[in-house]
């Protein structure tokens, strides 16, 4: 499946990275992330594509940070697209947004929460832009065909999904890694965000918290089965994140992690 500018996710095409800061803190900050995320994937010849949300509407608390919001954020998005060169990805919360997020992002994100929400999925298809559909931590790995075929309805083939945890009790989530290879029998490019999988939501009250430290066995993991991209909220200095900041992968972190899963996915790749 093609992104933009030939690059392609799944179908036998190279591991792709998606990554970026949660949210859009600021237009300084969001291009030093992509340009240092660019270089670090560079270095570990990873295609890339950037991710960041110009509002996170599913925040745990009324007063916690958002984002600059729809407008402003897809100004800024298309700012990393001109000035970095790299493809952009972000979630749309409601079927107006679809238009106009679709005129700069190129891949279109629903969000795990409204992963069932069907004129959501429609409108994000009828775009025809790819769409990536999180799978909901309250859907059984099988039950995302339902979700893909919602997109396919709308005349949209370019659909890919990913997985990032099941709830486990409260507050907590689990990986069952046999969900990606189920998930793979839906004909998606299947991506794994590594990140979100240590979430503990609103594990901290008014917010949600998160254990860090697994991100890179989750990784490796994913990719000892098989993925076409990984997925990871990235922070440069992650206790000042204004969003996840508890289950973001450090920065200085990514170069070891993309060598580490790039040689456990060729070793796959080669059986």
């Amino acid at each position: 499946m093609e992104i933009a500018g030939g690059l392609a996710i799944g179908g036998g095409a190279p591991l792709v990275f998606i990554a970026g800061p949660c949210v859009i803190e600021s237009e300084r900050h969001v291009l030093m992330m992509a340009r240092a995320l660019r270089k670090a994937a560079d270095d570990a010849g990873v295609p890339f594509v950037f991710k960041s949300s110009f509002d996170k509407a599913n925040r745990t608390s009324a007063d916690s940070f958002r984002g600059p919001g729809l407008l402003e954020g897809l100004r800024i998005l298309k700012t990393v697209k001109s000035e970095v060169g790299v493809p952009v990805l972000s979630d749309i919360h409601e079927p107006s947004q679809a238009g106009p997020a679709a005129e700069v992002l190129d891949v279109l994100q629903i969000p795990a929460f409204l992963c069932r929400q069907t004129d959501l999925l429609l409108a994000a298809g009828r775009t025809g832009r790819p769409v990536n559909i999180k799978k909901g931590q309250f859907l059984s790995p099988g039950e995302i065909r339902n979700a893909v075929e919602k997109v396919r309805s709308a005349g949209n083939e370019r659909v890919l999904v990913t997985e990032r945890g099941a709830s486990f009790g409260y507050q907590n989530l689990v990986v069952d890694f046999r969900s990606l290879v189920v998930m793979k029998e839906t004909g998606c490019p299947v991506v794994m965000d590594a990140t979100h999988s240590v979430q503990h939501p609103g594990g901290l009250g008014d917010r949600s918290g998160g254990d860090a430290r697994f991100i890179p066995f989750l990784a490796r993991a994913a990719a000892a089965v098989g993925i076409d991209a990984l997925f990871c909220e990235v922070h440069d200095d992650p206790r000042a994140a204004k969003s996840d900041g508890p289950n973001s992968l450090p920065l200085g972190a990514v170069g070891e992690l993309l060598r580490q899963v790039i040689a456990i996915d060729a070793v796959v790749r080669s059986v």
